[in-house]
């Protein structure tokens, strides 16, 4: 029997531009996993978009676009500081220069540092909201113009659960982040709901990424041990999801399909935000 295909068929994104922010990924040697931008990105692509990525390591970026290439996809890549604004606003130039449009956004962009409200610096304060939240802020900035004169666009951030629920590892910027990334996603989409345009966020919860699998394959103690932490979870599902599950997410709220779907927030976590994280051993429903 043939496998199922990983991602569905939604005819109307055929020929559509996507502009995916953050679309490298760690390169795994053997491996073939995609992150979640990656794999949004692939998902698109999949569907007969044409895909303009940038990211901060160009050669990251590179090794998504040769992939995608590799299935029959169209992708240009560039390099691009997501914190800052005219970095941000010559990607947006190149594919307009490109394409004269710009159908779909994947703000995708983020990372996590380590601190407490005492504890973290206010250099890796202020550097957490400029990656994560700040680079969604700028690409919507550039984008959000051209959308509006084109009058249609769906505009797709990635979020995450650590910025609606505390998940025992002390990230305080990121998470304050990401959970303003939702707010920003909710009433921008109300300011644009009568232009044509949709917003909306994926929440990824527990995702085994390539960062998460090369940890387990690094020669350090250390990544080892973040990597056991990791992947020794409560999800109530029983495993960690697949970059597909949030590509798959996005993909619907990009299509029409999800048309009168704006200021949404979608968690994807396998059931993780909805339990307490304690149960009975040997229960039966």
């Amino acid at each position: 029997m043939a496998s199922p295909p990983l991602f569905p068929t939604f005819p109307d994104l055929k020929g559509k531009v996507a502009l995916v922010m953050g679309i490298g990924q760690t390169k795994v040697p053997g491996s073939k996993i995609w992150g979640n931008g990656a794999a949004t990105a692939r998902a698109l692509s999949s569907n007969g978009c044409k895909i303009f990525g940038c990211d901060i390591n160009l050669s990251a970026a590179e090794f998504t676009a040769t992939r995608l290439r590799e299935e029959g996809g169209t992708c240009d890549v560039t390099t691009a500081d997501v914190t800052s604004s005219a970095s941000v606003k010559s990607v947006v130039d190149a594919v307009m220069a490109k394409y004269g449009r710009i159908d779909i956004l994947i703000n995708n962009v983020g990372m996590t540092r380590p601190g407490t409200p005492a504890s973290i610096s206010e250099e890796v304060w202020n550097q957490q909201l400029d990656l994560n939240l700040k680079s969604v802020y700028l690409a919507c900035h550039h984008v959000l113009p051209i959308m509006e004169k084109q009058g249609s666009g769906a505009i797709v951030n990635n979020a995450s659960i650590a910025g609606v629920a505390y998940l025992g590892k002390p990230q305080v910027a990121y998470s304050t982040a990401k959970a303003a990334i939702i707010h920003f996603t909710r009433v921008t989409a109300v300011m644009y709901a009568d232009k044509g345009i949709r917003l909306n966020c994926v929440v990824p919860g527990m995702i085994y990424v390539p960062l998460v699998e090369s940890l387990g394959r690094s020669e350090k103690e250390e990544d080892r041990e973040v990597y056991r932490k990791i992947t020794q979870h409560n999800v109530p599902m029983g495993r960690m999801g697949e970059p597909e599950d949030v590509a798959n997410t996005a993909l619907w709220l990009a299509s029409r399909m999800s048309k009168y779907v704006t200021g949404q927030a979608i968690v994807v976590d396998g059931g993780l935000t909805s339990s307490t994280g304690t149960g009975w051993e040997g229960a039966k429903l």
